[in-house]
């Protein structure tokens, strides 16, 4: 995911919910060293997410994407369990713009995503259908993986923690 990017990251920075980014208190830490108070933090991924026409302005239509992958989403952190209701699909841009889908069965109604990937912390972060909140959140680096920690921030400051677990592709060539 690095070479993706022309920001020169040398190392991926990991978001794990609950290991290396925790709260204390009110303060939330990542790699104990504090980042703010929830709400601060809710607001930074709130910055993050709203932050797309600082990153690339009028670019999205002629920007280079990378699918990132069709991910399941469970609310309480686990792999397994009741089937899932709610999916994403999500792509990146060179410079850094997160566009996809979001789609819940209940409703079977799509909404599009729009987000970015902060070039300094390698936080991503995302809202939903045009609206400012909730938000999502993740590291760009943790949506290469199987299973993905995220948070979910909401405008009256509460967080969720989430799992997503990325879904298989029914047309890739089967692993021999």
């Amino acid at each position: 995911m690095s070479s993706w990017f022309p920001w020169g990251w040398t190392q991926p920075t990991s978001y794990n919910y609950g290991d290396n980014v925790y709260v204390q208190g009110d303060t939330v830490y990542y790699s104990e060293q504090a980042v703010g108070t929830q709400q601060e933090y809710g607001e930074q991924a709130f910055a993050i997410a709203t932050s797309a026409d600082e990153v690339a302005p009028d670019s999205a239509d002629n920007a280079e994407w990378l699918s990132l992958g069709v991910f399941a989403m469970t609310q309480d952190d686990q792999a397994s369990g009741p089937e899932p209701n709610l999916f994403l699909q999500l792509a990146v841009s060179k410079e850094g713009m997160i566009a996809g889908t979001y789609f819940n069965n209940s409703t079977e109604r799509p909404q599009d995503i729009a987000g970015v990937v902060d070039k300094q912390t390698q936080r991503t972060a995302w809202t939903v259908g045009g609206n400012d909140w909730p938000v999502m959140e993740t590291g760009v680096s943790n949506l290469t993986k199987d299973e993905a920690p995220a948070l979910i921030h909401f405008a009256d400051g509460q967080t969720q923690k989430w799992l997503l677990v990325r879904l298989e592709d029914p047309e890739a060539p089967a692993q021999q």
